[in-house]
């Protein structure tokens, strides 16, 4: 797996893309990273278990909130675009509402620029001209909005003190509640509450991650009501307790890591 950084007019609104290519079968557990993306296969799209679909060629995942196994029994060679929680819609001209809880074929929602940038993705000579191809797009697509804007700083926010009241959130935006509920979920794709839920839960991996075990003072720091409050929601997201967790698979948080970058 290789994780590339974007150019410097997309840093604001793609985190990275990274790229895989595996021979041997696949096989892993993922949980809600809070972020959505954008997958390019050009072999074998991934089936995912739980929900007994297999990606399109191109794909469009959004927000979820269930953890899933992804399989693949044929070799891989897959592109993904990882966008900020709140950016995607920028790109996909379709509130990434649509997405919860789904896998969209792109070629669905799509215009034909983009469509005709994914077949082209899909055909290029190698991934680092995958990436090339999908950047060049991308750079036309960039629009940061007002609301762009004020998601982003609330995004900030529950980053920093997942717990702060989704009221708080909507008076440092100027909003109503009402507007600020609307606006959030049409651009992360969930409303503000459930999406700190996914940070908290992201923030508990981060800890485990480092190393940490001392949940009581992890549920503390995290913005949990106590240690049961923590557990429940971390196996609601990920299916095991963090001890059973970490008997199965090393933690890791996508949304708070920042990977090593290298250009393309």
């Amino acid at each position: 797996m290789k994780v590339f950084s974007p150019r410097n007019e997309l840093r604001p609104y793609v985190r990275y893309y990274w790229t895989l290519s595996a021979v041997e079968p696949i096989s892993v557990l993922t949980f809600p990273i809070g972020c959505p993306m954008m997958i390019f296969h050009r072999r074998q799209p991934l089936y995912i278990h739980e929900t007994d679909f297999s990606q399109a060629p191109f794909t469009i995942s959004g927000q979820v909130n269930f953890p899933a196994r992804i399989e693949s029994s044929e070799p891989v060679e897959m592109l993904v675009a990882v966008f900020y929680p709140h950016t995607a819609g920028m790109f996909t001209d379709t509130p990434p509402s649509a997405f919860y809880n789904r896998e969209i074929n792109g070629f669905d929602i799509a215009g034909r620029r983009l469509a005709d940038v994914a077949l082209r993705i899909l055909d290029s000579r190698g991934l680092g001209e995958s990436v090339g191809l999908l950047e060049r797009w991308l750079l036309t697509k960039i629009n940061p909005t007002l609301n762009i804007r004020r998601i982003g700083g609330s995004v900030s926010t529950l980053l920093r003190a997942p717990s702060t009241p989704v009221d708080s959130l909507a008076d440092n935006a100027c909003l109503s509640r009402r507007q600020y509920d609307r606006i959030f979920r049409e651009h992360v794709g969930m409303n503000p509450k459930e999406y700190a839920r996914v940070v908290r839960f992201q923030k508990v991996l981060w800890l485990m991650q480092a190393g940490r075990r001392d949940y009581a003072g992890m549920a503390a720091e995290c913005g949990y009501a106590d240690q049961s409050h923590m557990i429940r929601e971390f196996r609601r997201f990920s299916g095991h307790s963090p001890k059973q967790l970490l008997e199965c698979q090393v933690p890791y948080s996508d949304l708070f890591t920042h990977p090593q970058l290298s250009e393309y």
